[in-house]
């Protein structure tokens, strides 16, 4: 643990002072191979998918509640004085050396239908832990989308880093040449160094974010921190038709698990209710043995007295409830009030369900209209910027100027690429919960 820790804090500097590329020798991940592995190997998931086994083997032992069970037993005794002797059931008073062997069994023919209302119980527990490994599954997905496009995102604000300082540096150049022939003041030298230095550090602050961003995706994937990975460039995005509210809702009724594993949570309050009403009812069973023995008190051998006290036993018994202190009705009423509270937690995720909708949905057009806006004013600003460039260039423009518009330009770069990548990952997220794959 902590080799990994220190690997990672080197990591994090060297890629920060730009000694790790981005692109070196690194194997490049598609975001449907990163969610592919995470789904193979995330923890969460597998525990999730033990939880699922488990209920399994549960079922399993529910189901065999239904056949009958089987013990054999043997006893080897010595008794002296007034006694009964415990095969023949004679009363002696001498002293008595017995054996005694015997199988037992015993099958429930009836209990209140608690066998079955507690098999049915147990396969609607299997599904709902199948839901709830889908649910784990969904959720890696979701957290692994949005790291991936967050370090897209952080990707591509190093390049904007990147091509600002080089501007920078250029400018200091020209600004250092015009200070050296007594064109300029000091001051416009110094404003142009002084640019340099904030994007350079702007530039590394880049690289640190992007370092940072792609340790959280490794760790979503249970990689090693110093494990060679990048990720592959997104296409290009287009503004697609935020679907309609409404119609979203209603598939992610029906596609998410988390609501349908609420859903059977209710029906699984319903069967606690049958079980606890069986208990009103009375239980019958079966019952059956075989035994045999040896007693001193006799005067047949050993072999002898095993074939001629050879019993077999068949019976019923019946078990009727009459008053156990009122704890069958206290069940009942338990179980009718977790009826209750398993709807009420389905309309409550239901409503948290509509909420993230909703959410989504909304930050999905303010990021389209934000993405339409931010480029437009990109645009205008690069035109500025490259007019500004050009008049710095011919000494018609001050250093103090050339630097508010190129940081004016830089800006709208940066609101540009964030809301293009909003607009991604909200446009991701309501394909999800329209049950449609998250591609890029």
């Amino acid at each position: 643990m902590k080799k990994n820790i220190i690997l990672a804090i080197i990591f994090v500097v060297q890629f920060a002072q730009g000694q790790v590329p981005i692109d070196s020798e690194q194997k490049i991940w598609t975001l449907e191979e990163c969610i592919f592995y995470a789904l193979e190997n995330n923890i969460t998931v597998k525990q999730a998918q033990l939880s699922k086994n488990r209920t399994e083997a549960n079922y399993l032992a529910t189901k065999s509640s239904r056949l009958p069970n089987l013990s054999g037993n043997a006893s080897q005794n010595f008794t002296n004085g007034n006694s009964i002797d415990p095969i023949t059931s004679d009363f002696v008073s001498q002293q008595i050396n017995s054996t005694s062997m015997g199988l037992n069994s015993q099958v429930t023919l009836f209990q209140g239908n608690e066998i079955n209302n507690q098999i049915k119980q147990g396969k609607l527990l299997i599904d709902q832990y199948a839901l709830y490994e889908e649910e784990a599954m969904n959720n890696i997905t979701l957290s692994i989308t949005e790291s991936y496009i967050q370090l897209l995102y952080a990707k591509e604000n190093i390049l904007i880093a990147e091509n600002n300082l080089k501007v920078s540096q250029k400018e200091e150049e020209r600004a250092k040449a015009r200070l050296d022939a007594g064109s300029i003041a000091i001051k416009e030298y110094t404003d142009a160094k002084s640019q340099t230095a904030t994007n350079q550090y702007v530039l590394i602050n880049a690289k640190n974010d992007y370092a940072l961003q792609l340790l959280n995706l490794k760790q979503q994937l249970e990689l090693p921190p110093d494990s060679n990975f990048g990720i592959a460039d997104s296409n290009e995005i287009i503004l697609n038709i935020v679907p309609d509210l409404n119609e979203v809702y209603s598939e992610a009724l029906q596609n998410l698990p988390e609501i349908n594993a609420s859903k059977i949570n209710v029906s699984l309050s319903e069967k606690d209710l049958d079980i606890a009403k069986g208990g009103y009812l009375p239980t019958l069973s079966l019952i059956g043995s075989l035994g045999t023995g040896y007693t001193s008190t006799q005067d047949f051998n050993f072999s002898d007295q095993f074939d001629l006290n050879f019993n077999q036993r068949l019976g019923l018994s019946l078990n009727v409830p009459i008053f156990n202190r009122n704890k069958t009705k206290s069940e009942v009423q338990s179980a009718k009030i977790n009826i209750d509270i398993a709807k009420l937690e389905l309309e409550q995720e239901e409503k948290e369900l509509y909420k993230k909708i909703e959410t989504a949905w909304l930050n999905a057009n303010t990021a389209q209209s934000q993405m339409v806006a931010a480029d437009v004013a990109r645009n205008a600003a690069s035109e500025s910027f490259r007019l500004a460039q050009k008049q710095y260039e011919l000494g018609a423009l001050s250093t103090t100027d050339f630097i508010v518009s190129q940081n004016t330009y830089t800006n709208t770069e940066q609101n540009y690429i964030q809301a293009k990548y909003l607009n991604l990952l909200y446009n991701q997220l309501l394909q999800f919960y329209q049950g449609n794959d998250i591609k890029l």
